[in-house]
């Protein structure tokens, strides 16, 4: 019996997904970089409405697909991508909170490693870290063309974690400074334990849209959906490098 479809992802064929996927959490944001930036557009899915896309990018074959929003939902497409589908690379872009001052709404962020609390990596593949590691070959690639493209980004560790809203937690600050994170999101701890239990490559690209060092220029739900051109170039000129 063959492993695809999965359960989440219609496609029946490995070959309607490309080697290396760029994953956004919204499914709308990832139709709308189809539509954007790709040609000879195919839908590989639309399970659940996780839609999914496969195009060329300036001749090189690139697919995109939204993950969805927590460590749940960013694991299960992750791993069923790259254990069924054959998928060598995932870059998550997404968006992010600043945990430094320094760091501006808008402001592109690569993630070196990121960190957690939680217990997914345990649970999933047996893995203690609190800090696990993005792909270096992709991070070496996406600075490569950051330089060639004079794109600015900033560069550290970021915490990723399933809870948005908390009225209990009092220690962030401190674990922040700890662990050297410059951002906050929702799915890169995921994402890197599934890359990292499967041997492929994981990696993680953010804006930031919101900041509680300047409230007043944090991002609607619309401008996060429309506003990332830096970064969507950016991953795209990097996924062409990697299909190289």
């Amino acid at each position: 019996m063959s492993d695809i479809p999965t359960p989440h992802i219609e496609a029946t064929s490995k070959d309607e997904i490309a080697k290396v996927v760029l994953m956004p959490g919204d499914p709308l944001r990832a139709k709308k970089i189809a539509e954007t930036y790709l040609k000879d557009v195919k839908q590989f899915n639309q399970v659940r409405g996780m839609l999914g896309f496969t195009g060329t990018y300036k001749g090189k074959r690139v697919s995109v697909m939204g993950s969805g929003m927590g460590f749940g939902s960013i694991g299960i497409y992750s791993y069923e991508l790259f254990k069924f589908y054959d998928v060598d690379t995932i870059i998550r872009i997404g968006s992010c909170g600043a945990s430094r001052p320094d760091i501006k709404v808008m402001d592109i962020v690569l993630a070196d490693k990121a960190f957690s609390t939680e217990t997914f990596a345990k649970e999933a593949h047996g893995y203690d870290d609190k800090l696990i590691e993005g792909s270096q070959m992709v991070a070496d690639t996406i600075r490569e063309v950051a330089k060639e493209n004079n794109i600015k980004m900033h560069e550290g560790n970021i915490a990723s974690g399933n809870v948005f809203y908390s009225s209990v937690r009092d220690d962030w600050e401190k674990l922040e400074k700890e662990n050297g994170i410059i951002a906050a999101e929702m799915e890169a701890f995921a994402l890197f334990a599934n890359a990292k239990a499967t041997n492929k490559n994981g990696a993680c690209l953010l804006t930031v849209s919101d900041s509680k060092y300047d409230h007043e220029k944090n991002l609607t739900a619309e401008a996060r959906q429309n506003a990332f051109d830096a970064m969507m170039v950016l991953a795209l000129e990097t996924a062409a490098k990697l299909v190289d």
